[in-house]
């Protein structure tokens, strides 16, 4: 099946091995939707006085690094649509760290930034589900690298795996 097929070294930027590799083996989909459960619940328990928590000065608290994750998506899942119609346009990059101070994060409690996160990965689950199969090997270019629509799904849930094990080992130890 198309959506159990990892993507090749050349299907990305080097930048992102560290994010696909953290991807167990399986269907990206069913990954990518037990992922959503699993934030879901770290997050659920979680008291609101602990969303303004950074784990160093400098560093960006609970909240901030949540929505980053969901704006992460969001970018990811935008350049998977573009290349999966077949749109070769390049497409740019973004610099989160100008994103995470005009995002707002911390003028909003956990629950309005979870129930975003679960709408963004239920909308990225679609995006990928609804996919014809040939769509997944589509390229394209962003941030001036190739990208195929297949390792965008893996970098969707690899980015948030990346930040998950933040989560668990950095503020919430």
């Amino acid at each position: 099946m198309h959506t159990t097929i990892r993507p090749a070294s050349d299907e990305y930027a080097p930048y992102y091995e560290k994010y696909i590799a953290k991807v167990a083996e399986g269907d990206i989909l069913k990954i990518l939707t037990a992922q959503g459960d699993e934030v879901r619940a770290l997050f659920a328990n979680i008291p609101a006085d602990r969303a303004q928590f950074a784990y160093a000065p400098g560093k960006w608290t609970l909240s901030e690094s949540l929505l980053h994750v969901i704006d992460t998506e969001r970018v990811f899942a935008y350049r998977a649509l573009r290349i999966g119609r077949g749109d070769v346009t390049p497409l740019a990059g973004f610099e989160q760290n100008d994103w995470v101070p005009l995002s707002g994060a911390n003028d909003r409690g956990l629950s309005s930034l979870l129930d975003e996160f679960s709408a963004a990965r239920a909308a990225t689950v679609a995006l990928f589900s609804g996919l014809p199969a040939d769509a997944w090997a589509r390229r394209g270019t962003a941030s001036n690298y190739p990208v195929t629509v297949r390792a965008l799904a893996f970098k969707c849930a690899g980015h948030c795996q990346h930040h998950v094990s933040l989560f668990r080992e950095r503020y919430l130890a």
